[in-house]
């Protein structure tokens, strides 16, 4: 743990410096964490709302972080969470089709102003959003937040051989969708 998350964290625990504790925590960790969730969610607004849920959820639950693992990695894995249970409340919601979520998060890629990639920018996120959910948080972990494939396995709880393999899979298949899309 670095000394500034160990700043953090020991300022969540003096009742006078959880606010200040807090605001250190936002300027290290929000930009990269809405990135994060925007990348699984794909619409500016969604990712605005469960970033929102993200913070919460932390500010609540911080008391109860055992740094077993790394503060950056509770985060992830609480903003990794929070999006995927969004996407699957869209669901319930009857907003996407039952098991699947590609429809919707293309048309939210097509309909987003905040989108200001080109033609071939647009066709990898578009690439990307066809992915399996698995294969498609480990790519973006991987190639866009520059990830150790131990960061990911933490966040994600699952081996770094199956990661490696769902990343292989996902390079694999945004290559022949590139290709065939061209």
């Amino acid at each position: 743990m670095d000394n500034r998350d160990g700043e953090i964290l020991a300022g969540f625990k003096d009742p006078d410096k959880k606010q200040t504790a807090f605001s250190w925590l936002l300027e290290d960790y929000q930009e990269r964490l809405y990135w994060h969730i925007r990348k699984i969610v794909i619409a500016h607004s969604d990712a605005d709302d469960v970033m929102q849920n993200t913070m919460i959820k932390v500010w609540k639950s911080i008391g109860q972080f055992r740094a077993e693992s790394g503060l950056f990695t509770w985060l992830y894995r609480i903003a990794t969470n929070e999006a995927l249970s969004f996407l699957k409340q869209q669901k319930r919601r009857s907003i996407m089709p039952l098991g699947d979520d590609t429809t919707y998060l293309l048309q939210n890629l097509q309909s987003d102003d905040y989108f200001s990639g080109d033609e071939i920018d647009q066709k990898l996120q578009e690439a990307i959003i066809r992915l399996p959910e698995k294969q498609r948080l480990v790519f973006n972990m991987k190639y866009y937040d520059n990830l150790k494939y131990q960061q990911i396995s933490e966040i994600l709880e699952t081996s770094e051989g199956a990661l490696k393999a769902s990343y292989h899979h996902a390079v694999k298949k945004i290559e022949e969708f590139m290709r065939l899309n061209s």
